[in-house]
């Protein structure tokens, strides 16, 4: 093995626990080998699966492919593989050089393994978390069916799912040093939120402060300002902030790839009226939802529990009167983890998963009031970890809204 370079990695031990539970759920289900094509879509995300089983990866352009075989050495397929990628990780030594063609050295190493007759299971070939299409590319797809026709092709992504949704202890202090280090953006947005600062250079300043602390990039940063927002955009403006404007984003950082989530309101100076009335039933949805994270507990009874919570801690009269709760929560890990529920996206498998312990979420429920261009949502979330006693938080920041100094 080549000599490491000087960054954060998973144990020999993790790799050992993955592999293993992985390996299970194939003899199980009667899988000889698994192949995850090669794609750093949706700030990678979609590679989440390559860099799980192989730890090989790290980047916004590290396009890496996995051959994953019942029994035998894990291979990875990659570009400029030699100097890259043996020196930044121990788990895998098999690296294979694709000069840009995944697929076609992927079958290669697939002939080695003599599987053309074998039950071959793709990661990406059918739907994941928000991926309702698949994530394998067309031609990858192609020249295995070409170079296999024997072979029998099946959806290997619910059982890799099943296994990462789940995290060892090991992982959740990965996901517990990610949130800290989105603190440290969550700070400079704060900090930098001055009447007439650059929006674009309140959103630098963040990232700034968690790239300076050890995030990976690329990195999912929704960001929005202005008065009242409720949807964020892909990227900041170039607008001058003003009193009273309210900051809404989605702040992740990457540690080992893995990445948590914080969701911060922050006014410019002072705080909306409403939104002040509205942060008291938020943090009551919040605390009551956190309080039943518990193993055996479905996500449809977390949603439903938001109903009732939120209807509770409703006033008869007020900026929040008539003002409603919902839930939005999805798993926090290597890339696109679930369950997921939110506004749009309650389909039947995730709203009747069980929670099991150690599976961490991002929980960030909502209480919103109005209609139309009236329409208030206050969010506020944290990554949290579920125990047998509830929902553990990872973030120290107070449950409120946040006010520059103007």
């Amino acid at each position: 093995m080549a000599e490491l370079h000087p960054y954060p990695r998973f144990s020999l031990a993790e790799r050992d626990r993955r592999w293993a539970a992985v390996r299970k759920l194939m003899r199980e289900r009667g899988i000889d080998v698994i192949v995850v094509p090669n794609n750093t879509g949706h700030s990678t995300d979609f590679q989440a699966n390559a860099r799980y089983l192989s730890h090989v990866g790290g980047g916004g352009d590290a396009d890496i492919a996995v051959v994953f075989p019942l029994e035998g050495e894990v291979t990875a397929v990659a570009t400029s593989a030699a100097p890259r990628w043996p020196c930044v990780q121990d788990w895998t030594s098999d690296i294979r050089e694709a000069r840009r063609a995944y697929g076609r050295a992927t079958v290669e190493r697939l002939k080695e393994l003599k599987v053309d007759d074998a039950r071959i299971g793709i990661s990406g070939l059918g739907a994941g978390t928000r991926t309702p299409e698949g994530t394998i590319l067309h031609n990858f797809w192609l020249g295995m069916r070409e170079a296999f026709p024997r072979a029998e092709f099946v959806d290997a992504t619910p059982l890799i799912d099943e296994v990462r949704f789940v995290k060892s202890d090991e992982e959740v202090e990965v996901l517990r040093k990610s949130t800290q280090i989105i603190e440290k953006g969550v700070e400079a947005k704060i900090e930098h939120a001055r009447i007439g600062a650059v929006d674009w250079e309140v959103w630098a300043a963040a990232m700034y402060a968690m790239m300076k602390h050890g995030s990976e990039i690329p990195v999912h940063q929704h960001w929005m300002s202005g008065k009242n927002p409720v949807r964020t955009l892909t990227r900041p403006m170039f607008r001058k902030l003003e009193r009273g404007d309210m900051i809404i984003d989605e702040l992740e950082a990457s540690w080992i790839g893995y990445r948590s989530q914080i969701v911060q309101p922050v006014f410019v100076a002072e705080a909306d009226p409403v939104h002040k009335e509205l942060i008291k039933i938020q943090r009551e949805i919040f605390n009551t939802v956190i309080a039943e994270l518990k193993p055996g507990v479905t996500v449809r009874e977390l949603s439903e529990l938001t109903e009732r919570a939120g209807k509770k801690s409703i006033p008869k009269s007020g900026p929040a009167a008539g003002a409603v709760g919902n839930l939005t929560m999805h798993g926090r890990g290597a890339g696109d983890d679930g369950p997921i529920v939110t506004n749009h996206s309650r389909n039947a498998r995730d709203l009747e998963a069980q929670l099991k312990e150690n599976m961490v979420f991002i929980l960030k429920p909502s209480a919103e009031v109005g209609q139309g261009a009236g329409k208030y949502i206050c969010t506020w979330g944290d990554t949290v970890v579920v125990t047998a006693s509830g929902g553990k938080r990872f973030g120290t920041f107070p449950h409120d809204l946040a006010v520059s100094a103007g």
